[in-house]
């Protein structure tokens, strides 16, 4: 993959900004900030010893160095760093905008508190100029990452690891300024003939008297020119805060937005007061309509579209979820390159530079907010918790950081024409008390068509419990997509697949035997379209196996199946795949050899493979180490990072990548080195100031990788894991779907459509748990004979339990699995029946723990 893209796609975003001098400042804060983890409340004192602290730069995660663990730090942890405030900016506003701290952030200028952040997946910006003075001032930060019954999410399959751990900028401006995100831009009765520009710019006064301010919009086409000018006057008060509303003249043939040309345009804003310019402000945006139909699918600009997308996580090996802006970036580009064209942001708000590279790149986006919820057992007090509050006490301030997180959310990205929709959750069945569940979910529907009457809300994962009605649009996960045929609304698979399997794994596509069920050839025409899960591998509170379901690994290396989807869509064939042979060399390569400056916008993906004497890549997987030997770059694990076999920092099929950042100016040499095998080395180049000293600069201390040990862990309790979880069955009688056996309802059942043996029903727990008991309740008493298997993928099948010869007669059979069942699928196959009975399940509840 080039990084071009990536380097083009910077460009393109800042690129017209560094044009002319603008009138507000914005300065990178990445770099030199000092950490500590615990808690150190006296650290917000300007004048605390912060020598003995660790040297980081952002972003930054508090379990730095990680690799996709089920465990990681819970607790505090404080930032320091110092800010030089010049002369010049007497008489301005300054600013810290966070992009994003998980999850509360609570932040000091000078020893003053100056405010709070609550909610791990929106930024925000802090007004911090009534602390500064000129001169150095310091900046702390303190973050924690505890669970919080009154905070979203309350669960979720993922990691929450705590830190500040996007970008943090300075911005300077005039107290007369377009406020944080202040822009909303929209196109009124946009068509290929002509498209008029609404833009709605939010202006605050911070000044001491009230100002005549004039806004000038100007609308720039992709090669920056002018193609409209709308400009308007109105007075703002002292500590007020005014929207212009301004729509531009009629702009005849726009290029319109859509995957296959992502073209977009520029609402540049200036603000004067007095006769003279005090702010700008930039927004990009794209010409582009679209619907999604009940009965046709989706369609962007009036063309159909039957999208094929997937599921993105945003966690990186090594540096867990603090990712370079080119990392967000590689993501996007991965999925764009397998020939997809549509990605679900699962599920919370992702970094901004997300939406940036959907836009750019051409990749409609489903953004999701961070109500979310988990199956299997709950207990109050970690991310196995029910989503929705139990304590009620707990709920009204819960539910308000629901609204929050999805008020930041439209706020920051209205204006990315790859966001066709808002969606309010996932899987939130999985919680009780779904009375208040649903009412929270209309409530956040109306507050989405109120922020953004441009584009629908959607229910995600909605597929029990009638919760797909609440919503413009259902997304359906896993059975959901044979449950619901033709539902009568606008709907898309959101979910299907979740195939585990560790690279290289097999060349074909994440259907599992049950998705064959799911999706017509050609496509459902009513179905806007089917997002696999997932993109890429993740790290989860569940463990390794369960969030190894990507299409490319936790380190960012391609499956066989992301090759598949490639030839799928792009008529791309995969290459030879690496064959066991005799090693003779290594080869180190690296997606770019330049970095673009110092602040950890920008990395390198490096990449090492096992080659014969010919340099054909090899299957054969011996212990490679990567070392600097000179120079500024940094891996998470400090200089050195060891990639072995059977290790979390993995080396397989021949292949091991990791990514590497700098925030010194400079040339960086890496050593790649395997017992028996001649080196590889490889220079990457990192551009800007401050450059490296050798000798005087600081480098990157060793931060040897250990798994977390949790001292303190929470049993998560031993319940039905199988309740809600999707269901397959040999048949299913019309009113009596196999999702009816899990339902928590004994008086509701699956039966198949005809009476005899041989019909079989199974369940998939969606992770793989070790099994200890299941409980079948059938419609009636009588002497049902059955088989129960397991299985870890859904095609080989273990013998579990045999009741062939059974001649109980119990409407509730109680089974014992073998020790060290460990599976994450489920199936019943009947092998007798009473006399006038047909193949049936009342309810079938099983207990376990998740595994490993």
């Amino acid at each position: 993959m080039s990084r071009f893209f990536s380097r083009l796609a910077l460009f393109l975003v800042w690129g017209p900004l560094l044009s002319a001098a603008p009138l507000r400042q914005t300065l990178s804060l990445n770099r030199d900030w000092k950490f500590s983890p615990g808690d150190v409340p006296a650290a917000a004192a300007p004048g605390f010893d912060d020598a003995a602290w660790a040297a980081v730069g952002l972003p930054h995660s508090f379990s730095a160095p990680y690799f996709q663990w089920k465990d990681f730090y819970t607790g505090y942890g404080w930032y320091r760093r110092h800010l030089d405030v010049r002369p010049e900016w007497a008489g301005q506003r300054v600013f810290v905008e966070f992009a994003g701290v998980f999850q509360v952030a609570e932040v000091f200028v000078n020893g003053t508190r100056i405010g709070e952040h609550r909610g791990g997946y929106t930024g925000f910006s802090i007004d911090v100029t009534p602390a500064l003075h000129p001169g150095d001032n310091v900046l702390s930060v303190r973050v924690n990452n505890n669970w919080d019954a009154r905070l979203a999410p309350r669960a979720g399959d993922h990691n929450f690891i705590g830190g500040i751990y996007r970008d943090v900028n300075l911005v300077v401006t005039d107290p007369l300024h377009v406020t944080w995100y202040g822009t909303f831009v929209t196109t009124p009765d946009v068509s290929a003939a002509s498209s008029t520009v609404n833009v709605k710019t939010e202006i605050q006064n911070q000044g001491a008297g009230a100002q005549s301010c004039l806004v000038e919009t100007s609308i720039l086409d992709p090669d920056g020119q002018t193609v409209a000018r709308v400009s308007s006057t109105l007075n703002v008060a002292a500590g007020g805060t005014v929207t212009f509303d301004q729509t531009s003249p009629a702009i005849p043939a726009p290029k319109l937005w859509q995957p296959d040309h992502p073209v977009l345009y520029t609402a540049a804003t200036t603000v004067s007061a007095g006769g003279r310019p005090v702010d700008d402000f930039r927004t990009p945006f794209g010409f582009r309509w679209f619907k999604w139909t009940a009965d046709q699918g989706f369609f962007i600009n009036g063309e159909h579209r039957y999208f094929h997308g997937a599921n993105v996580h945003q966690d990186h090996a090594g540096w867990a979820n603090a990712v370079t802006q080119a990392g967000v970036w590689r993501d996007v580009r991965f999925i764009k390159d397998a020939g997809l064209d549509f990605i679900r942001g699962s599920h919370y708000p992702h970094h901004p530079v997300f939406a940036d590279a959907c836009d750019r790149l051409g990749v409609l986006f489903w953004s999701e907010n961070c109500f979310w919820a988990v199956g299997g057992a709950h207990q109050e007090g970690g991310w196995t918790a029910e989503a929705y509050p139990t304590v009620p006490a707990d709920q009204a301030p819960f539910e308000q950081s629901v609204l929050d997180t999805l008020r930041d959310e439209i706020r920051i990205f209205r204006n990315h024409p790859s966001i066709v929709v808002w969606s309010m959750c996932n899987e939130v069945f999985f919680s009780g008390n779904q009375p208040k569940v649903k009412a929270l979910l209309s409530k956040s529907v109306a507050l989405a068509h109120e922020l953004d009457p441009t584009r629908p809300a959607a229910i995600g994962g909605s597929q029990r419990g009638g919760l797909d009605r609440l919503g413009d649009i259902a997304g359906y996960n896993g059975d959901g997509a044979r449950l619901y045929l033709n539902p009568g609304f606008p709907s898309a698979v959101t979910e299907y697949g979740s195939v585990s399997s560790n690279r290289p794994g097999t060349y074909n596509g994440q259907f599992k035997a049950a998705d064959k069920m799911n999706f017509d050839t050609p496509e459902y025409p009513w179905r806007s379209g089917q997002v696999v899960w997932c993109g890429f591998d993740y790290g989860t509170i569940l463990g390794p196996v369960a969030g190894s379901k990507g299409l490319v690994d936790y380190f960012r290396v391609p499956k066989r199946s992301w090759y598949w989807y490639r030839n799928e869509y792009l008529k791309i064939p995969p290459p030879a795949w690496p064959q066991s042979g005799t090693p003779a060399k290594l080869t180190l390569t690296a997606d770019q050899t330049t970095i673009r400056g110092t602040d950890a916008t920008d990395d390198a993906q490096l990449l090492v493979t096992v080659c014969d004497a010919a340099g054909h890549p090899l299957s054969n997987s011996p212990p490679v180490t990567l070392a600097i030997e000179s120079g500024p770059g940094e891996f998470p694990t400090g200089r050195a990072i060891t990639f072995e076999p059977n290790s979390d920092i993995y080396i397989r099929d021949g292949q091991a990548a990791m990514e590497l950042r700098s925030y010194s100016g400079g040339s960086t040499v890496i050593r790649a080195t395997s017992p028996g095998l001649p080196d590889a080395v490889l220079t990457i180049t990192t551009q800007g100031e401050p450059q490296f000293v050798p000798g005087q600069t600081p480098v990157a201390p060793n931060r040897p990788y250990a798994r977390f040990v949790r001292t303190a862990a929470t049993a998560a309790g031993n319940q039905n894991i199988a309740l809600n979880r999707p269901t397959s069955a040999s048949s299913e009688a019309p009113g009596h779907s196999g999702a009816l056996a899990v339902d928590g309802n004994a008086s509701s059942y699956w039966s198949a459509t005809t009476a005899s043996p041989g019909a079989w029903w199974q369940v998939d727990l969606e992770q793989p748990h070790t099994l200890e008991t299941i409980e079948t309740t059938f419609p009636a008493v009588g002497n049902f004979r059955y088989k129960i298997e397991g299985s870890a993928d859904g095609a080989a099948w273990t013998l579990l339990v045999d009741q062939t010869r059974a001649v109980g007669t119990d409407q509730t059979r109680i089974d014992a699995f073998p020790p060290d069942s460990h599976f994450q699928f489920v199936r019943l196959t009947f092998t007798g029946l009473p006399a006038d009975r047909s193949p049936a399940i009342g309810e079938v509840k099983i207990k376990g723990q998740h595994w490993p």
